[in-house]
């Protein structure tokens, strides 16, 4: 079972985490498998959630998994973030490149934050070369496909284990 940090994340209040971890997906997500194949693969959405499961018992941790195409769907989850959830990945989807509002939703919680993209952003139309989430991430991880949210899940228990931000 991981052992899991307790103290001080980026210079915030002092919290003590449980072993779950919040999996947010934004818009057009849900439609993965069918949406734009020769960008982001044939893999839909479940078969990345199934992934982050087992993935996720291997490290120890229950994943929470949730996609929506509403921003607020988002913004509330965020907010409702408590104690029971150990850290974040988000994939906002369009919102990375849009939204002030997940940033600074994302900027009042105390864990880590993992951002995924499933495909290398800076590869592709200019406008999404700007994320809006990044100041409040740990980290980005882009261009891996739907491996890029295991990454993710080994990134955040590393960042859990030392209790260090690398950002």
């Amino acid at each position: 079972m991981l052992t899991l940090w307790s103290g001080e994340f980026r210079g915030r209040d002092a919290v003590t985490a449980t072993n779950t971890v919040l999996i947010i997906n934004g818009p057009n997500l849900n439609m993965l498998g069918a949406r734009e194949p020769e960008i982001y693969g044939t893999v839909t959405l479940p078969d990345i959630e199934s992934m982050c499961q087992n993935h996720g018992k291997t490290l120890g941790f229950d994943v929470d998994f949730r996609q929506s195409n509403a921003e607020s769907d988002l913004i509330s989850w965020i907010q409702d973030i408590d104690i029971q959830v150990a850290g974040l990945i988000i994939n906002a989807g369009a919102y990375t490149h849009t939204s002030i509002a997940l940033l600074d939703a994302l900027k009042t919680i105390n864990r880590p934050i993992i951002e995924v993209h499933l495909s290398n952003v800076y590869s592709r139309e200019t406008f999404r070369h700007r994320s809006y989430i990044s100041p409040a991430a740990t980290g980005t991880i882009c261009g891996f496909g739907p491996y890029g949210y295991v990454m993710a899940l080994d990134a955040l228990a590393d960042q859990l284990r030392s209790g260090e931000d690398t950002g």
